[in-house]
């Protein structure tokens, strides 16, 4: 009887034990999960208590079945599932704030460019208008130049046709010499013809010839050629002395009859080819 109380209490002992060890562990375990319970995590969740003792083995059963298993293991599933989860939803938010970053950087890329664009348009149209102001300015110099000098008239060709005593009629050198004075006007503006006759003779007799000789040159030019009548100025000379270039030389009387035809003109033509150059200057290219 002795012997069997002597092996019973060291067997009691031994199968007490793994009880003691549990107990005290949970013991040690309960603070750092009240700690853990009280700090933030990922998944907003508390964090998983330690399982509690099944059975006669505690949590280190070495004849623990499939569905205990699944039981111990499926808390931690449902945390690592709701970790993807989130690391998901974390992901599209990056996703999305990086999509929303490059929109706007293009959108503020597009707004510098097109303040670029508006930028140089304006330079364009400041030296354009700085262009049409100093073409402006250039006309109005033009146009002062010729309006001050309106009345100053140049001689611009020269020509002399000479007659027999007494003979009026245009010889065929003295038309082709007005013809070529006469072509190089058409169309133009700011000219006038001199036409002087001189005759040789005395008193009336020789002025009323110069002025038949000077007459049958403004008719070949006014019927031939169209020239206005205003814009020849006639008079005869009578046999006043032929003017001479040689201010040393003395002015000679001439025998026989002659006309001297000067083509003079002014600034006028001149102001109407810069008129035109800046009408065609202004025009939209």
């Amino acid at each position: 009887m002795k012997n069997r109380l002597l092996i019973a209490l060291p067997l009691a002992a031994v199968l007490a034990l793994p009880a003691v060890a549990q107990n005290a562990s949970s013991s040690q375990n309960q603070p750092a999960a009240s700690q853990t319970t009280s700090t933030d995590n990922a998944t907003g969740k508390a964090p998983l208590a330690p399982p509690s003792r099944e059975g006669f083995w505690g949590r280190i059963n070495p004849f623990a079945r499939k569905k205990y298993v699944q039981r111990q293991t499926e808390p931690i599933r449902d945390r690592v599932n709701e970790l993807d989860e989130l690391t998901s939803a974390n992901s599209k938010a990056i996703k999305d704030t990086d999509s929303r970053a490059q929109t706007g950087i293009k959108l503020a890329s597009d707004k510098a460019n097109e303040a670029d664009q508006h930028a140089v348009d304006a330079g364009n149209k400041a030296t354009m208008a700085q262009q049409s102001a100093q073409q402006v300015t250039t006309r109005v110099q033009t146009v002062e130049t010729v309006v001050s000098n309106i009345d100053q008239y140049k001689a611009s060709n020269q020509t002399e046709i000479r007659f027999r005593p007494g003979q009026t009629v245009l010889s065929k050198n003295a038309k082709d010499a007005l013809d070529t004075m006469a072509t190089g006007v058409k169309g133009q503006r700011g000219y006038i013809f001199e036409v002087q006759g001189f005759s040789s003779g005395k008193g009336q007799t020789a002025i009323a010839n110069s002025q038949k000789m000077a007459e049958s040159v403004v008719r070949y030019l006014v019927l031939t050629h169209d020239i206005p009548v205003y814009r020849i100025y006639l008079v005869g000379m009578g046999n006043a002395p032929a003017p001479t270039t040689d201010e040393t030389a003395k002015s000679k009387h001439i025998s026989g009859g002659r006309v001297e035809i000067s083509l003079l003109k002014n600034d006028l033509e001149q102001l109407a080819s810069t008129s035109n150059t800046g009408d065609q200057s202004q025009q939209p290219k």
